[in-house]
């Protein structure tokens, strides 16, 4: 384009500019379309040197490419300018339209900047319009704006233009085309960007994604072969609690296959009394020592771990549960509690567990319908001799131990506490108590003296037996110590209790193998009533006071048949 005469431009510089122009918007990176535009302005608008100065984030400019100068390429590539420095030449100089051309005049003042620069050689300008070593021309490149116009965008580079080969400043003709063409290469530059920080947003995607599918991955193997119970289940909605899925190991644990597991909630598949900890868990996360049940009807202690899965957006999505089995631990505590709380020899709960169970019913309060204690006493017992067989009610259950759980009437909360109230002496009007008979066996000791204490270990056993098999179920038979028994039976009648004592001792008499040999033993019963407003040691004292009462009288003969 050096040749031309202004208004005459010939079509082959035309073809040059649009083949610049569509090769700057081909290139395959930003680098690429960087190097292009710098090249096009050299190889199409006549310049023997082109340089872009892209603005980086933080606003300073940068050397991105150069052409035309292999020297000046290597020695300002990649260093960076100011951004106020290139605010200031950008500010002053001539305005050639979109251009600025700074004359050499007034450029001498820029040669201290940090702007990174090159300096030519040449003669002196001869006549007014010819190109000086010294001048410089730049053409801004902005982004195009809301309308397409373009300097309404913001500035992302600068070209830096030098030596036009025809010595001349541009005229009309090569200021415009400048321009334009630093207004396609703001366009293709801010294109290469766009697809830039496209590819980098998708290859980013694609790690993401590939990261989340070695998670998912190992999430899923970790939840597959956990060697304890996991089970992902619904948060919200009509399906709260539905078991989504379930892991092997949960499966074996429950014996129920995965399929069957997906038609439950854990609410389903829990104890009863364990409804309100798994409730309180599933809300909360955390943990909780509850019940499940197999298939086959039986339950299995587990510890159940808790963990919300959370959605950003929607919150609480899924619970992700942790099932460890827990039995053979929960097994081993109940047998520490109930060593704790039962006689080794026996089986019988201890003399701590019976005083807990008879507490659990009195409240220190004395009902105002209770009846006083002298009301309470009662003569000696009669003599219960071997004669008595005779015993009118029906038989009753066999057990013996009985738990007050809270709720029963037994239960001693003051919220719904029911009043024990002793039948009045000498009534027959039907009322209903705790009786506590006091058992003390007749001719133990001789036992033992002559053959030994295992003899005595294996009567111990066998009385025990007996007493367990002659009581209600419901009712206790606890062993206080020694030869001494206790039964608690709620519910009975002053004559229910009489005869309760009469069918136990005719139990206890019957011969029992120990040893090799038939040994026979007595035994002696005190009937003591509890009520509220006793403690039990009291009901417990009372009931042995009435026991040596009846055991005293009667003839000593007679306190052991046999």
């Amino acid at each position: 384009m050096e040749t031309e005469s202004e208004p005459y431009v010939r079509l082959a510089s035309l073809r040059q500019l649009h083949r610049a122009m569509a090769d700057m918007n081909t290139a395959r990176s930003l680098a690429d379309t960087l190097q292009t535009v710098a090249d096009g302005v050299v190889g199409a608008l006549g310049y023997e040197l082109a340089c872009v100065n892209l603005v980086r984030p933080d606003g300073d400019l940068v050397v991105a490419a150069l052409s035309g100068n292999a020297a000046a390429e290597a020695l300002i590539t990649g260093r960076v300018g100011s951004r106020d420095s290139w605010d200031r030449r950008l500010a002053m100089g001539e305005r050639w339209g979109d251009l600025v051309f700074i004359p050499h005049t007034e450029g001498w003042v820029l040669d201290d900047d940090d702007v990174p620069q090159w300096y030519t050689d040449g003669p002196a300008p001869r006549f007014e319009d010819e190109w000086h070593p010294s001048d410089r021309l730049f053409a801004p490149m902005y982004a195009p704006g809301p309308q397409g116009g373009g300097t309404s965008g913001e500035l992302i580079g600068v070209l830096s233009v030098d030596r036009p080969r025809n010595g001349r400043r541009p005229g009309a003709w090569g200021r415009e085309a400048l321009q334009m063409y630093a207004f396609q290469a703001a366009i293709a530059i801010s294109n290469a960007r766009l697809r830039s920080n496209m590819q980098r947003a998708l290859v980013r995607l694609e790690r993401e994604q590939q990261a989340l599918r070695a998670s998912e991955e190992s999430f899923r193997q970790a939840f597959e072969y956990a060697p304890s119970g996991m089970a992902i289940a619904e948060m919200g909605g009509d399906q709260h609690g539905r078991i989504l899925r379930t892991n092997d190991a949960l499966c074996r644990l429950l014996g129920r296959p995965a399929s069957a597991m997906r038609r439950y909630s854990f609410s389903d598949l829990v104890h009863p009394e364990d409804i309100g900890t798994l409730l309180r868990t599933s809300a909360e996360g955390g943990r909780a020592e509850l019940r499940l049940c197999r298939r086959d009807g039986t339950y299995v202690w587990v510890s159940l771990r808790n963990s919300v899965v959370a959605d950003a957006a929607d919150g609480p999505r899924f619970l992700l549960t942790h099932v460890e089995d827990i039995e053979e631990r929960k097994r081993r505590e109940l047998q520490l509690a109930h060593r704790a709380s039962h006689d080794s020899l026996t089986g019988l709960p201890n003399s701590a567990e019976l005083r807990s169970r008879l507490s659990a019913r009195l409240c220190s309060q004395q009902p105002q319908h209770a009846l006083p204690a002298a009301v309470d006493s009662m003569e000696p017992y009669e003599s219960f001799d071997s004669h008595d067989a005779a015993f009118g009610p029906p038989a009753f259950d066999r057990g013996h131990d009985f738990d007050f759980p809270p709720g029963s009437d037994a239960y001693d909360g003051f919220d719904h506490h029911v009043h024990t109230i002793a039948p009045a002496a000498g009534a027959d009007d039907g009322a209903k108590g705790l009786a506590v008979l006091f058992c003390d066996l007749d001719g133990f000791k001789s036992i033992n003296d002559r053959f030994g204490h295992n003899a005595g270990d294996a009567v111990l056993i066998e009385v025990a037996r007996r007493l367990s098999n002659g009581v209600r179920d419901g009712d206790t038979v606890a062993r206080l110590g020694g030869d001494e028994f206790v039964i608690l039976a709620d519910g009975l009648g002053r004559a229910d209790a009489q005869d309760l004592a009469v069918r136990l001792r005719n139990e206890i008499i019957q011969p029992i193998r120990a040893e090799g040999r038939a040994v026979r033993v007595g035994a002696s019963f005190g009937i003591g009533w509890a009520h509220c407003g006793m403690t039990a040691d009291e009901v417990l004292k009372s009931a042995d006071e009435r026991m040596y009462v009846e055991k005293r009288s009667r003839p000593k003969q007679h306190r052991r048949a046999g």
